[in-house]
């Protein structure tokens, strides 16, 4: 059975490192260990007198001196001028083994070059979506602006709302279309005995009428309803109704021949239903609101399906791109 003394000699003779000729010669080959001299650098036999306890003291107090920014920063740095078989290219493979268990963030050290932190990352993705969205919205803003461009010359094209009137308003003033050059006109025909229709269409357009109002940039618009049932829809008929809507609303009737003159140049179709025993009766018409620039043409239209807020959108839109062609 072997001593202890000769095993120590045995480890030592086993362990011992082999270094390059030059660094044998110039008797440096402690500093060529990266945590400098210790027990570890001494090599096993050291170990083996002092029963591994430094040794293994040494591999701790290494590690976490590995966990301190400066310590580590400086092992980063060491580059060993020794074979991978020798002790120092062992503890050259032990860094490489701790470099790799840390982040990206921990191994940069001071002078050395970094990727995009993630506030930069975050904020480049916040400027180029803002980017696309600024894009995206200026092509659709230009999509919607040519749409409404060609609706327009469509509806010009049209001929609708040709000619002149010639009407009463609901204080038995005469009225013509040319009355009204110079204004936004929103225009509906109906009827007072309508049950439902007129009054929801009516008070729709009014509503319009008063979001452009609250709006002080924008001109005034004035609001018409034109009769389609004349036999009924007098004067004094005309004025009772349109006070139930808005001041400014005007009442315009007249004779048959007048009204129905007027409501062929806006292309209105109307038509009387058979009366009942009280001499009552529905008139069937055409159920849209019309748009007159100030110029005094025919520019859009609103069925039933489009909302106060819908329209009021459209006039705005329509009073921006506004050019008079009589001035």
């Amino acid at each position: 059975m072997r001593s202890s003394g000769d095993a120590c000699a045995l480890a030592a003779s086993v362990w011992r490192p082999r270094f390059p000729p030059a660094v044998r010669s110039a008797g440096s080959w402690r500093s060529a260990l990266p945590l400098g001299p210790g027990p570890l650098t001494r090599g096993p036999a050291a170990r083996c007198g002092r029963r591994g306890q430094e040794g293994r003291r040494s591999i701790r107090s290494m590690l976490l001196l590995t966990r301190s920014p400066t310590a580590w920063h400086r092992l980063s740095q060491f580059k060993p001028p020794v074979l991978p078989g020798t002790l120092g290219g062992q503890a050259l493979h032990l860094r490489s083994w701790l470099l790799s268990r840390q982040g990206p963030a921990e191994t940069g050290g001071q002078g050395q070059p970094q990727g995009p932190g993630l506030r930069t990352r975050l904020l480049i993705t916040a400027l180029v979506g803002a980017g696309l969205g600024g894009a995206w919205l200026a092509l659709r803003a230009e999509k919607e602006r040519l749409q409404q461009q060609k609706r327009t010359e469509a509806l010009r094209q049209a001929a609708v709302g040709q000619g002149d009137f010639h009407l009463l308003d609901h204080r038995g003033q005469a009225r013509r279309k040319a009355d009204f050059r110079g204004q936004w006109v929103l225009m509906y025909f109906g009827f007072t005995h309508c049950p439902d229709i007129c009054p929801d269409e009516l008070e729709k357009l009014v509503q319009v009428v008063r979001q452009l109002e609250a709006e002080p940039g924008l001109p005034p618009v004035q609001p018409v309803f034109i009769t389609v049932d004349p036999e009924r829809d007098d004067v004094e008929a005309m004025a009772r109704y349109v006070q139930d809507f808005h001041p400014r609303l005007l009442g315009l009737t007249g004779s048959t021949e007048q009204v129905a003159q007027a409501s062929h140049s806006y292309r209105v179709y109307y038509s009387a239903g058979p009366k009942d025993e009280d001499q009552d009766y529905i008139v069937d018409h055409s159920i849209a609101i019309y748009l007159l620039n100030p110029d005094g043409l025919f520019t859009d239209y609103y069925g039933r399906s489009r909302s106060a807020e819908q329209i009021s959108d459209s006039v705005r839109q329509h009073m921006a791109a506004f050019r008079s062609v009589l001035s």
